[in-house]
């Protein structure tokens, strides 16, 4: 076997392994799934760590109802094909019970919405652990995220509590109202994670490959898809172009990439030589600021 197999297989070991301590530490987990591509790893590293058991957790997806149409109909037939539970809150509900502000302006982003409905939802069901597939790669608050990551009764995390992880040894305990988020695969990078994808034959949504698609050109030169929730202006620069997605959340701050990419090898082969990290590449909403995905966290965002 090669190298990188092994290397693999190390990764896969250390995730069943955090998937396993979940269960075993927890008494209401929970595993977030959207249908991308980190979570769809989840699940499947899920099903080698529980199988032929039932997940000891359900699924939780919190729909911001700006989501690829082809991505949610992936979640549901994933879900059923399994035969595992599939929790399901919209944020527009969230919106409405709590009075919030929807998104506004040109590109109306409900990912800081997200943070209500995740609170609601673990507050519904008393989970005590959520699972993740956040890597530290991504972005730089991610880094400073611990796998068994603590947070306190109102869902906010300070990175100055988070506690030490050593020997793979996660330390699960916690107080009443407070909740641990998850992270399995956060030695995972981008690569891992499609490299894993090639070595499982796992599915994926077919967004994540190349296509064409009608897109709008921000000033920053992303490609956004055009949806019903983005609203086009005259002077706006409308492109045909084909296209994937390194990652698939609110279609409205989502970019894609152009890409010939049709295949796993080939998206592997275009990972090898980008230069730019996914999140860096089409997430519109971190580019608010330097510290706008570790304010979000700090808030309560995953």
């Amino acid at each position: 076997m090669s190298t990188h197999f092994d290397y693999l297989d190390h990764l896969e070991a250390q995730a069943i392994h955090i998937l396993r301590e979940v269960a075993g530490q927890f008494e209401r987990p929970a595993l977030l799934f959207s249908g991308g591509k980190d979570s769809i790893t989840l699940v499947h590293l899920a099903l080698k760590a529980f199988r032929p058991g039932k997940l000891p957790f359900p699924l939780v997806h919190i729909d911001t109802g700006h989501n690829f149409p082809e991505v949610i109909q992936f979640r549901d037939e994933l879900a059923a094909r399994f035969g595992e539970q599939l929790i399901v809150r919209k944020v527009e509900d969230t919106i409405r019970r709590q009075g919030l502000k929807d998104g506004f302006g040109k590109y109306p982003s409900r990912n800081a919405l997200q943070t209500y409905t995740l609170l609601e939802v673990i507050e519904e069901f008393e989970f005590d652990a959520c699972i993740g597939g956040a890597r530290r790669d991504e972005e730089k608050a991610r880094a400073k995220e611990r796998i068994f990551s603590l947070r306190d009764e109102f869902g906010q995390w300070d990175p100055k509590r988070q506690r030490p992880e050593l020997w793979d040894i996660y330390n699960g305990s916690i107080r009443k109202g407070e909740n641990v988020r998850v992270f399995p695969i956060s030695n995972w990078t981008e690569l891992d994670v499609w490299s894993y994808i090639q070595q499982e034959n796992i599915a994926l949504p077919e967004i994540y490959f190349s296509h064409r698609r009608n897109c709008v050109v921000t000033p920053a030169g992303q490609l956004l898809a055009i949806t019903e929730h983005i609203r086009l202006d005259p002077e706006d620069e409308i492109a045909v172009r084909d296209v994937r997605f390194r990652t698939v959340g609110d279609a409205t701050c989502t970019a894609a990439v152009e890409s010939p990419a049709t295949t796993v090898e080939d998206i592997i082969q275009e990972i090898l030589i980008a230069k730019i990290s996914e999140r860096g590449a089409t997430r519109l909403d971190d580019r608010l600021s330097e510290a706008a995905m570790e304010d979000r966290k700090k808030n309560g965002y995953f």
